[in-house]
């Protein structure tokens, strides 16, 4: 069975040695950089399935390095890092991060956000509906498609999946702890700027006019509403 290879990105040595050690004992291949510029090298020449990186770092901090790899790939990449304000963990979201841990952090919450953005890369379970049709917007849940008049939307694994959780519950309420514990995982319920990222990018993708949503509709203090009535 392949491993999952997981590049560690931290100028910090002994937390890099203590992650990596952590890892290979439950069978990931690991690889590691102390900068920005040392990542991007080894992601260009290893064939890498998940980044774990600090952000701030000398050469190249981690919100460039992010942005870098989105370029490149849409991989899972989660942030450990000693800045814990909403805003940093926004700012790295908007890049393109997948999850935000700050330090201090156990070993078994890394590893618990390790197997939950793992997870989002699978494809959808089967025994759901194969057709979803909400307005100008259609899910084959066969393809893993979905577009919008027609038109394929370019989606990540989690705007896929959140998109297709709200759809099949429009008009319904639905709380931001069901939403988190559905679309990310049991090991989420309190991270509500995830939510408030994905559905921005949703909205920019597949609202007409995204500060006037028709379909994703914000019930504040909630959650979200899918809603495609015209």
């Amino acid at each position: 069975m392949t491993r999952t290879a997981v590049l560690v990105v931290d100028d910090e040595k002994s937390l890099r040695d203590f992650v990596r050690r952590n890892l290979e004992v439950r069978n990931f291949q690991v690889h590691t950089a102390a900068n920005g510029l040392e990542a991007l090298a080894l992601f260009q020449t290893e064939q890498i399935n998940l980044v774990v990186l600090d952000l701030m770092m000398p050469h190249m901090n981690g919100l460039e390095t992010i942005r870098r790899i989105r370029q490149l790939s849409q991989i899972p990449i989660i942030v450990l890092s000693a800045l814990g304000e909403e805003e940093d963990k926004i700012q790295a979201l908007n890049l393109g991060a997948d999850d935000y841990l700050t330090k201090p952090f156990g070993v078994g919450e890394l590893l618990a956000r390790i197997q939950a953005v793992l997870r989002r890369m699978q494809p959808l379970p089967s025994g759901r509906e194969g057709r979803i049709v909400r307005g100008d917007l259609a899910v084959d849940l066969e393809a893993h498609a979905i577009t919008l008049r027609g038109q394929k939307l370019d989606l990540t694994p989690t705007e896929f999946d959140l998109l297709v959780f709200l759809m099949e519950q429009a008009g319904k309420v639905l709380p931001h702890r069901a939403i988190l514990q559905k679309v990310w995982g049991p090991e989420y319920g309190q991270e509500t700027e995830y939510l408030r990222v994905y559905i921005g990018r949703l909205r920019h993708k597949i609202e007409d006019d995204p500060a006037n949503p028709r379909y994703l509709r914000t019930e504040r203090g909630v959650g979200y509403c899918f809603s495609s009535a015209n």
